[in-house]
Formats: C-alpha cells, sequence, structure tokens
C-alpha cells in the first residue's frame, strides 16, 4: 500500500533533546503503523524533508524546540505558519532547515505537496552534545509515539496550539 501519511523526524541525535524527532521515528517502528503511514528520520537535513514528502497526502513533521516553555510542552503548529524561506544571501545547505524545507518543497513540488502538514515541537531543556532525551521530553515524546502508532489521523490532544499571530521563529531548535 503506498503512502498517505508520513511522520518524518527531525533533530540531532547528538545533541540531546534535540534527537526526539528521530527517536520518536525509530520509537513508532517498534511499535508498528497503521496501513498507509510510513516514517521517515530526516536527521537535520532540510533539504530531505522537501523531498521525501513528493505526492504525500498528509505529513506530520516532529522535532525540539527552545522557547524558554516547561520542558516537554508540546506545540502543534500547522505547516503554513512556519514555512519560511531563508535569506537568499549566504544560503547554504547546513543551514537549510525542515521549516524552508516547507517552503521550498511548495515552491518545488506545486500539485505534488502535501494536501495537510502538521508539525509537532516538543520542549527542550538540555541540548548537549551526547547528552540523551530528558526525562520530561522522552516521556512526552512516548506519548506522542503511542498516539501516532494508533491513530495519527486524528490531532494530538494535550498541547499548545500556534497559530499566524505568534512569532513563530523560536519555535524551532
Amino acid at each position: 500500500m503506498l503512502e498517505q501519511l508520513l511522520i518524518i523526524g527531525c533533530g540531532n541525535l547528538l545533541r540531546g533533546d534535540d534527537a526526539v524527532g528521530p527517536v520518536l521515528v525509530r520509537r513508532l517502528l517498534e511499535l508498528g503503523l497503521p496501513p498507509g503511514v510510513g516514517v521517515a528520520d530526516a536527521g537535520t537535513s532540510g533539504m530531505d524533508v522537501a523531498f521525501r514528502m513528493r505526492g504525500i497526502d498528509t505529513v506530520i513533521l516532529v522535532d525540539a524546540a527552545c522557547t524558554g516553555a516547561e520542558p516537554g510542552t508540546i506545540y502543534a503548529v500547522p505547516g503554513s505558519v512556519v514555512e519560511q524561506l531563508p535569506p537568499l544571501t549566504g544560503i547554504n545547505l547546513h543551514a537549510f532547515r525542515w521549516d524552508h524545507a516547507l517552503a521550498f518543497g511548495r515552491w518545488l513540488l506545486k500539485d505534488a505537496y502535501p494536501r495537510s502538514v502538521q508539525v509537532y515541537l516538543i520542549e527542550g531543556t538540555d541540548f548537549t552534545i551526547g547528552a540523551p532525551l530528558s526525562p520530561a521530553v522522552a516521556a512526552r515524546m512516548e506519548d506522542l509515539a503511542q498516539h501516532l502508532s494508533r491513530n495519527p489521523w486524528q490531532p494530538y490532544l494535550g498541547h499548545r496550539i500556534v497559530d499566524e499571530d505568534r512569532d513563530n521563529g523560536e519555535l524551532a531548535a
């Protein structure tokens, strides 16, 4: 069966809570997924996000956030709110994040761009190189993974909703 929904985990496995996206993908593979649902570990490569979502109906991105909120807080952000292209001067692939990839993907993929993009950001507390996920982030990641493994088409409850009135540049870790 072709993928209809794709869950993409973003982040750096070597930086503590920043690893929450890739760790969630691994956990989902352990738990199992409904038919038509796939996962991808995009790591820190925003460009991979743009190409991986081609032709997928619904995309869910999961990454860490660093806003100063309570560790483990989950933000639900519509993809359209965080789509932003980096400044064209000085652009390089090392600075091309998933939020840039959403804007790039919308431009590049046109009709093959997902109908729906949802982003879940989990507030981290420790981004130290070599650190494991902090207990609060690990617990919320597990809660989100359990939900996504059962019914990823339903919104995850227990999160803060971010809308277009908020300055969303501060959310990505």
